[in-house]
């Protein structure tokens, strides 16, 4: 029981969960991004126009941040670099396409992009590449 109320926690029990939170999100955001690579040639001139960048362009990088950065947040590699464009596509999606609303359409951006920036600030733990490359 004191255990559950403390302050208190291991270095154990804090990479655990980095590693769960590293795995989890990076799993969503692989889904989403392959979903949206699959559909590239539907969704290339219907996708937002993000500063006039273009739907092209635009999608283009959403894919980049989602599939493939997040499939260095599963391993680990790089955590911290890759976490930047999520962060900067989770940004997008939560303040332009959802216009801030974190109780209703915007709560699953909300919820990625505070993930993203927990791993961007706490980094990746030991149980990941970048860790074990610290050795």
């Amino acid at each position: 029981m004191k255990k559950l109320i403390s302050t208190k926690y291991s270095a154990a029990s804090f990479n655990v969960a980095m590693l769960i939170l590293r795995v989890v999100l990076g799993l969503i955001l692989v889904s989403h991004g392959y979903s949206k690579l699959v559909k590239f040639p539907g969704l290339k001139d219907k996708f937002m126009n993000f500063l006039q960048l273009g739907s092209t362009t635009s999608l283009v990088l959403i894919i980049f941040a989602e599939f493939f950065c997040g499939i260095l947040i599963i391993l680990g590699m790089f955590t911290r670099l890759a976490a930047i464009p999520i962060i900067i596509g989770m940004a997008v999606v939560f303040f332009v396409a959802s216009n801030a609303h974190l109780f209703a359409e915007g709560e699953r951006g909300g919820m990625y992009l505070a993930a993203a920036i927990a791993l961007l600030l706490v980094g990746p733990g030991k149980v990941s590449v970048d860790g074990m490359m610290q050795k």
